[in-house]
């Protein structure tokens, strides 16, 4: 059986497995609960007609018989025998010095015996002309027993819950060892024909007809391959983060992106000190520039301006603020903007932002969120870095 195309078929199973076995515990223990306290009725009716006849009885061998077989044999049922006026005058079974006359014993006394409320007082009467009541409540046994199928049930959901989380875990690694391996191959056959267009752009500076300013353009676009090139094969890998410009970095991703969008977006990045850095790997946050500077000018519909500002805050952190005059996000879309698959073009795969927050927050050990958005003015991400 294909595992991952039938998980919600599988996850199904578990459940009605988990419920099955929890209703057959739970079912069959409450039968073995309820025979035990029958049982354990007819042993205090027992107790109570075997202390009546021990009092009134005269033969002393017949009384030492009920007080060895009988009285003193129940050694697990909590007992409070109490006068007419339901006062404690014995016990037996309870966590309590020897004699109960002080005030502090006969608190707990009381105490016990509001416990014992929930099974009907047995009435015996010893011949005086008042009766004498004798309370008594569950066994640990019992009690142990009563609440096991509550805690098997745990378990049971606690096992559930942890086959549930492998499982997602099995399919989450399978597709991240599925999406490594393509980034590898796709980097590996980016390979050939840059090594080609490498070669074409030395013959092209050797020949001085060819315009020095396309030259330089497609030397951009080259670096620009290595780098993506570069970024599909450190996929799966843990980057290296050193101490960069900040400013430097934003510099060189705008620089290449604002020949290669409509001229009508204007760019401005504003800094109070350009020397600020903080620690990234270059290729990986150029990444994110370039994926947050794409969704603004889709946003804008190609004609706007784009302003990054560069803060450097305290406790080590740098702040840089993406801000467009675009169309703005609504509120019900602000939580959805970073889900995979979530995108407002008809054409979009919805995996931008996604892999933006990805490099931030896992592989730069930062944030990104939303700081503000309004619909029909614009939109600004806020990135924090550690410095």
């Amino acid at each position: 059986m294909k595992i991952y195309e039938n998980k919600s078929r599988v996850k199904a199973v578990l459940l009605i497995i988990a419920v099955v076995i929890g209703g057959a515990s739970l079912f069959y223990t409450n039968i073995i609960v309820k025979q035990l306290a029958d049982r354990e009725r007819k042993t205090i009716e027992l107790y109570a007609n075997a202390l009546k006849y021990s009092i009134s009885s005269d033969l002393s061998d017949n009384l030492s018989f009920l007080i060895q077989e009988i009285i003193t044999a129940n050694n697990s049922i909590p007992v409070i025998l109490t006068d007419y006026n339901h006062v404690p005058t014995t016990f037996r079974n309870l966590s309590i010095g020897d004699g109960f006359a002080n005030k502090e014993n006969m608190e707990y006394l009381k105490e016990e015996l509001s416990t014992m409320i929930d099974h009907e007082p047995i009435e015996v009467d010893f011949g005086g002309g008042e009766p004498n009541y004798i309370y008594y409540r569950n066994s640990d046994l019992l009690t142990q027993l009563k609440y096991y199928p509550y805690v098997q049930l745990t378990i049971i959901g606690m096992f559930v819950f942890l086959a549930y989380m492998a499982f997602n875990y099995s399919r989450s690694s399978e597709q991240n060892r599925v999406w490594i391996g393509l980034a590898k191959e796709t980097a590996h056959q980016l390979g050939t024909p840059l090594s080609s267009l490498m070669a074409w752009l030395e013959y092209f500076r050797s020949d001085e007809k060819f315009p020095p300013e396309i030259i330089e353009e497609l030397d951009k676009d080259i670096h620009r391959l290595e780098m993506i090139t570069a970024r599909f094969s450190s996929i799966g890998s843990v980057p290296v983060l050193k101490n960069e410009n900040v400013f430097t970095v934003i510099e060189s991703s705008i620089s290449y992106l604002e020949k290669r969008v409509s001229n009508k977006v204007k760019f401005s990045i504003n800094a109070l000190n350009k020397s600020t850095t903080a620690k990234l790997n270059p290729p990986l946050f150029e990444w994110v520039i370039e994926n947050l500077i794409k969704n603004a000018v889709d946003a804008m519909g190609g004609a706007g301006s784009i302003t990054i500002n560069i803060i450097q805050g305290a406790q080590k952190r740098v702040f840089i603020d993406v801000t467009d005059t675009g169309k703005g996000i609504s509120k019900t879309n602000i939580k959805k903007v970073f889900l995979p698959g979530f995108s407002t073009r008809q054409r979009g795969w919805g995996l931008g932002l996604t892999l933006v927050k990805r490099i931030v927050e896992i592989y730069h050990d930062g944030k990104i969120y939303i700081k503000s958005s309004e619909v029909g003015k614009g939109t600004t991400f806020r990135i924090i870095l550690n410095r």
